[in-house]
C-alpha cells in the first residue's frame, strides 16, 4: 500500500480565529476522529488531516516530520489558520508565508523559526490571495477587513511549504465568526473539499518556466505583492520587507556592504525554487524602500545569480498585458 501523501491543518486551539476556522471545517465537512498524535486530537477528510494544538503554534517546530515519525504519512505542506496581531488594530484579513532568514544563524529567534532561514513558500499563497480577494470584494466583510498580503516571518520550523491564513489585527475581531466561515471556506475550496479542483498546486512540468515572484523591500503589508499577486500567471514565492534586509554601509566606497541582506535573498530565493521547480523566479523590488547603495548591491547580486530583478512594467510585458 502507497504511503499517503497529506496536507495538515495545524490549529491553535487557545486562539479563537484558529480554533473558528477549523470549527467551521470540522462542521461543514465529514471529517474522521483520528487516534490521539502526540496526544493531540487529529482528524482526517479525504487527503486533508487536522491537528490541534493546545496553545501556541510559533515554535511547534518540525511538525512535517513529527506527523510523518507519528502516522507514517508523508506531509506535503501545512496550513496555520490563525490570529494576525497589529498594533495599528485595524481589521485584516491576510496570508502570509513564514520563515525569519534575515536573523543572525544561531541565534534566538524571538517568535519562532530558525534564525537564518526559512521553509519554502506555500504555493497556494498567489491563487488563495486572488480567490480571497475576488470573493471578499462586494461582501459586507469588504466594508469591516482590509485585505493584505504580508511578508515572510516568524516561525515555526519546518521543511515542507507553508502558510498563515488569518483574522486580524486586536481581541474584538479575532472571534468574529463570519470571518472564520469565510477564511475556511478559503481552505475549503482551495484543498478541493468540495469536489472542486484544488488551487495553487504547481506542477514542475504542466508550470515550467512560468512566473514566480519573490519581492524585496517595502513595508510589512507588502503593497507590491499585494497587486502583483493578482495578475493572472504570476505565482507568489517569499516577500522580503525591507526590515529584512539588514545593510550595514561600507567604510570604503566600492566595498561589499554587511549585513545579513544577502543572506535574507540568498534563503528566500532558496527556499522559493524549493517550492516551485522549473519555475522562473522572478525579483521586484520597491526602489524607493532602499538607498542608492543599497539598491546597487542588490542589483549585483541579483545578476550575479543570474535572478532578473524586474519592475511592474516589465513584468507585465512578460505576462503579455500592459
Amino acid at each position: 500500500m502507497a504511503t499517503e501523501v497529506v496536507s495538515v491543518l495545524a490549529v491553535n486551539q487557545g486562539d479563537i480565529a484558529s480554533y473558528n476556522q477549523a470549527k467551521v471545517l470540522l462542521d461543514k465537512f465529514s471529517w474522521q476522529q483520528l487516534a490521539p498524535v502526540e496526544g493531540k486530537a487529529a482528524y482526517r477528510f479525504g487527503k486533508a488531516r487536522m491537528w490541534m494544538f493546545s496553545d501556541g503554534i510559533l515554535f511547534e517546530d518540525d511538525i512535517d516530520k513529527r506527523w510523518n515519525i507519528a502516522t507514517g504519512e508523508i506531509v506535503s505542506e501545512v496550513i496555520f489558520p490563525s490570529r494576525h496581531a497589529a498594533a495599528s488594530g485595524k481589521p485584516s484579513l491576510t496570508l502570509h508565508p513564514i520563515g525569519v532568514p534575515h536573523l543572525i544563524r544561531g541565534t534566538m529567534p524571538q517568535y519562532g523559526g530558525k534564525s537564518g532561514y526559512a521553509p519554502p513558500p506555500s504555493t497556494r499563497l498567489a491563487s488563495w490571495w486572488k480567490k480571497l480577494t475576488k470573493s471578499v470584494n462586494g461582501s459586507s466583510l469588504a466594508e469591516r477587513f482590509e485585505l493584505t498580503l504580508e511578508v515572510t516571518h516568524h516561525g515555526p520550523w519546518l521543511e515542507v511549504p507553508a502558510l498563515f491564513i488569518e483574522i486580524g489585527s486586536t481581541e474584538e475581531t479575532w472571534p468574529d465568526e463570519q470571518a472564520a466561515e469565510h477564511l475556511a471556506n478559503i481552505i475549503a475550496e482551495g484543498l478541493g473539499f468540495n469536489g472542486a479542483k484544488q488551487a495553487g498546486v504547481w506542477d514542475p512540468v504542466k508550470h515550467s518556466g512560468e512566473l514566480v515572484l519573490v519581492t524585496l523591500g517595502g513595508g510589512h503589508y507588502a503593497p507590491r505583492a499585494n497587486k502583483l499577486a493578482l495578475l493572472d500567471g504570476v505565482w507568489l514565492g517569499h516577500m522580503l520587507a525591507t526590515y529584512a534586509l539588514p545593510f550595514e554601509k561600507p567604510e570604503q566606497e566600492g566595498s561589499l556592504p554587511g549585513g545579513t541582506w544577502r543572506q535574507s535573498i540568498s534563503q528566500a530565493l532558496a527556499a522559493t525554487k524549493v517550492a516551485f521547480p522549473n519555475g522562473k523566479i522572478i525579483c521586484s523590488m520597491d526602489k524607493k524602500a532602499f538607498r542608492g547603495w543599497q539598491r546597487q548591491a542588490i542589483r549585483d547580486y541579483l545578476s550575479a545569480e543570474n535572478i532578473p530583478l524586474l519592475t511592474t512594467k516589465q513584468i507585465l510585458e512578460l505576462l503579455g498585458t500592459k
